[in-house]
């Protein structure tokens, strides 16, 4: 008579599968690293049209929105960006001063820093 003795067998991957899987985690690392990340800031009394604004300037710059939150609290809008420049033909300091005259006509303020300094900022 068998007895059961609770071993299970499990398959683990082949090596094939492990590259793989290796190879894709790099370049997801590779593909990161080669972003020109930029953490956008816009901060104001709310008004129609400020996401509208801001997304057109940067779309019409080449510039691809990576992440976005947007909040209204009491009137006050504010939004924070993860965008990636690396496909702008503008220096960079062109854009922050371009984005913070988009911002000026809206009443809103926007700054730009590179992710690289946001995060040397916010390190505790």
């Amino acid at each position: 008579m068998e007895q059961e003795c609770g071993a299970r067998i499990y398959l683990l991957p082949t090596s094939d599968f492990c590259q793989d899987l290796f190879t894709f985690a790099l370049s997801i690392i590779f593909y990161r690293k080669n972003m020109d990340r930029t953490i956008i800031t816009v901060v104001g009394k709310d008004t129609v049209g400020i996401i509208a604004k801001v997304c057109t300037w940067l779309a019409d710059n080449n510039v691809n929105i990576l992440d976005i939150t947007q909040t209204i609290v009491q009137g006050y809008f504010n939004m924070m960006m993860i965008v990636d420049m690396e496909k702008m033909e503008k220096p960079f300091e062109q854009a922050v001063n371009e984005l913070d005259e988009v911002g000026r006509q809206m009443g809103v303020q926007i700054k730009c820093q590179r992710e690289e300094i946001f995060d040397k900022m916010h390190r505790i």
